[in-house]
């Protein structure tokens, strides 16, 4: 496992991930938070949390999409893929849960 920080929303987040995956975890961060910040800017009355909460479900819908249109060819690469992914989501709003309790 390799420790790496993204940043989302101007804030730097830890993240452990395979070795490999460095490149496609930065990626992943920076579509996360643009599409955090594309909801920043639409619901600008809302609260970072309630945000987030809600680009995520966003994100979430495409990736059940996109995962209903695959081939069985990519099922399990992709299908690895969306797990990764979703494991880094929920480690991302379990941080800014505990930020949330904190403050």
């Amino acid at each position: 496992m390799k420790s790496i920080k993204v940043s989302i929303l101007g804030k730097q987040y830890p993240l452990k991930i395979n070795e490999g995956d460095e490149e496609m975890m930065h990626q992943i961060a920076k579509y996360v938070d643009k599409r955090f910040q594309d909801f920043r800017k639409a619901l600008a009355s809302q609260s970072d949390s309630t945000i987030m909460v809600l680009a995520s479900l966003s994100i979430a819908e495409e990736l059940f999409l996109e995962n209903g249109n695959q081939t069985p060819d990519t099922d399990s690469e992709k299908q690895a893929i969306f797990s990764e992914i979703n494991h880094s989501l929920r480690e991302l709003l379990d941080d800014i849960e505990r930020e949330n309790n904190d403050i």
